[in-house]
């Protein structure tokens, strides 16, 4: 579909790849609902949008939160008269070793830390696509769904919690883009992989020269090019029930 004057919502739109995504589809004319639990963010993402050409509006809402969700898409639909497309990119990390023991001190990830990242990354998920496809159903509107997965869901240590959510989201694209195509909707994903964002910016120096270093491009990726796949996934018609994985060969 062409992305001009197109009403598309980006969860986790105030910062980061969100943002990088919100301005991308902004500057081909989209007309965007950014939705993050950062107000502050989220005013300085919409201004961004709108300079880069695309009308734009904030809304928070907690992505776990079935009664936020329902609410902030319906509000979505009422301020901007329709619906064509949402971004699933919120998400969050509770890092940690499922079990570790370090001198003598026996620790596991907490019930808490597991269910945090399912609750955001894959309960956030499942409710925002029902949530939209149901709106998009409703109004007669075709357009496409696009997840964010990981690298991680090949399953990485540490991330035991972070890994099952981004493999059930790439299984639940699959899923969705077979149940939704009679309806016009397209469901596919883009698997990310090591990207230049505020949370690698934090990293120690030596702690990314060894990240970089195992990866054939031999450097992390941008976010405007996870962004410009989006595009991609958004623009193209024939592409459903696929992840598209970046990742500068990694993954091979």
């Amino acid at each position: 579909m062409q992305l001009k004057d197109k009403v598309i919502i980006v969860t986790g739109g105030g910062q980061g790849l969100g943002r990088a995504m919100g301005e991308y589809l902004a500057g081909k004319g989209a007309r965007l609902a950014l939705v993050d639990l950062n107000q502050e963010k989220l005013d300085e993402a919409v201004a961004a949008c709108k300079a880069a050409g695309g009308d734009a509006r904030a809304y928070t809402c907690n992505v776990a939160d079935e009664a936020q969700v329902t609410h902030m898409v319906a509000q979505v639909a009422g301020d901007f008269g329709a619906l064509n497309g949402l971004v699933n990119n919120a998400g969050i990390l509770r890092d940690g070793l499922t079990v570790k023991v370090k001198d003598g001190q026996l620790s596991t990830l907490s019930l808490a830390q597991w269910q945090a990242v399912i609750d955001v990354n894959l309960t956030g998920v499942f409710l925002c696509t029902r949530e939209v496809a149901a709106k998009m159903i409703e109004l007669k509107q075709e357009g496409a769904i696009v997840n964010i997965s990981s690298i991680s869901r090949a399953g990485n240590m540490g991330q035991a919690n972070y890994s099952a959510a981004k493999a059930g989201v790439a299984a639940d694209t699959v899923v969705w883009a077979k149940e939704l195509a009679r309806y016009g909707i397209r469901v596919a994903g883009v698997a990310p992989g090591f990207i230049e964002t505020e949370m690698t910016a934090g990293m120690k120096p030596e702690a990314l020269e060894k990240m970089t270093a195992g990866i054939p491009l031999k450097r992390m990726g941008k976010p405007v090019e996870i962004a410009h796949s989006v595009a991609y996934i958004f623009e193209n018609d024939y592409y459903t029930g696929r992840i598209l994985e970046l990742d500068g060969g990694l993954r091979l």
